[in-house]
């Protein structure tokens, strides 16, 4: 597949099955990401690859979140919460760590960050691996970012689930470009 027909035909895969990413196209993503645009070459991307049990681990993180935000989280609600890291064979983390009070502002750094995870999926669609980027409430929440090991200056960008798809890829709209075009006021 050539990359403009990845980078147009591209969708995501929610549901996800083994097997994941092999070592090989891990490194091939992991290389696509950080040749991500970065203005000033800070370098902000951290990644955290979560495989195998490593996923229960994420499922704690989960749970807490949960019961941060919801202290009476009944069980079978925590369970849930817990299974959102089972849902994928590899789940990537992006974090930008971002330094603060610099010439490039912390939202270009998060920008850069988000570059990376989109050049993991048009890489990972290329590969024939499903990807799905979710974010939610655990990419904000202060306490998910210092089990990670991040500051809460730092930001989650994705939390990229990857695997074998499963079933059938949905239908994208098939927009037009000039229906997102502006002229200036």
């Amino acid at each position: 597949m050539d990359t403009i027909t990845a980078l147009t035909t591209r969708v995501s895969s929610p549901r996800l099955d083994q097997p994941g990413p092999s070592d090989e196209q891990l490194d091939l993503l992991l290389h696509a990401a950080i040749r991500a645009p970065d203005h000033g070459l800070l370098r902000p991307w951290r990644f955290i690859v979560l495989e195998g049990e490593q996923r229960e681990r994420l499922g704690d993180i989960m749970e807490a979140q949960l019961l941060e935000d919801q202290p009476e989280a009944d069980s079978r609600s925590r369970a849930n919460a817990r299974n959102k890291a089972l849902r994928a064979p590899t789940i990537l983390v992006a974090v930008a760590e971002v330094t603060e009070n610099h010439k490039i502002p912390v939202w270009e750094q998060v920008l850069a960050v988000g570059a990376a995870v989109q050049n993991m999926m048009i890489a990972a669609y290329e590969l024939n691996l499903g990807a799905m980027w979710r974010t939610g409430a655990l990419a904000n929440s202060d306490l998910a970012k210092g089990m990670l090991g991040f500051a809460p200056k730092d930001q989650v960008v994705a939390y990229l689930y990857l695997g074998t798809p499963v079933g059938n890829l949905k239908n994208l709209p098939d927009d037009s470009p000039a229906d997102f075009i502006r002229t200036l006021p």
